[in-house]
């Protein structure tokens, strides 16, 4: 009995420990993820929006250097590039998109299911919107197979339904998007991600909208 109270003690302190770093890290996550819908919904102007998300660059990097072998902050290291490549456009946003290529590979091989299975949906839309070969890496069976990984992780998921509803919109699949993108709509804001969670249901409304049309 006297060995066991201070072995439970250690467990217990442990465990403590865990939940406090756990603690730390969903909130460093919200933060840059605060700061990234701020630039990605708030910035209209795609120059302007492509400078707030290099400015965001470092930060991600930052947290994935503060908690190595963790998926989360590569994710949204990825997430970050990504959204980069997206303002900017065109031939010279290539080298951010591989980057953000590469992070959600690393993310998906220590937790594909972490963030819900953002990795794989996040690294679904690069393959479907990035050009194909011989100009980038773009491939329409990876990015359908992704998107699918990622809603059966999060099969109620506002981000999932929305990638995979977008997807399925511009392969011929009109009703499959529109069920998709109607889910989408209808998700709970989660707590903490208000402000993301409005700009995604007012990109998936508009979408949908205009596949009713």
């Amino acid at each position: 009995m006297r060995k066991f109270i201070p072995m439970l003690a250690m467990v217990l302190s442990l465990a403590g420990t865990a939940a406090f770093a756990q603690d730390a890290l969903t909130s460093d996550i919200l933060a840059l993820k605060k700061s990234w819908a701020e630039a990605n919904y708030g910035i209209p102007d795609k120059d302007k929006r492509a400078d707030a998300m290099q400015a965001l660059q470092p930060r991600a990097k930052a947290l994935v250097e503060k908690y190595p072998q963790r998926a989360e902050p590569l994710i949204w290291e990825g997430i970050v590039y990504s959204g980069y490549a997206d303002a900017h456009g065109g031939l010279g946003a290539l080298g951010a998109a591989k980057k953000a290529r590469d992070l959600f590979e690393q993310a998906i091989k220590i937790d594909e299911r972490a963030l819900e299975g953002s990795a794989l949906g996040s690294l679904g839309v690069l393959y479907a919107k990035v050009p194909g070969f011989p100009v980038g890496f773009g491939n329409e069976d990876k990015a359908r197979a992704l998107l699918q990984r990622a809603i059966a992780i999060n099969p109620d998921g506002i981000d999932s339904n929305y990638f995979l509803g977008e997807f399925l919109a511009n392969h011929k699949d009109v009703p499959g998007g529109i069920r998709h993108l109607e889910k989408s709509v209808a998700a709970p804001d989660r707590p903490g991600q208000e402000l993301a969670d409005q700009g995604r249901r007012k990109q998936a409304t508009a979408l949908l909208a205009s596949l009713k049309d």
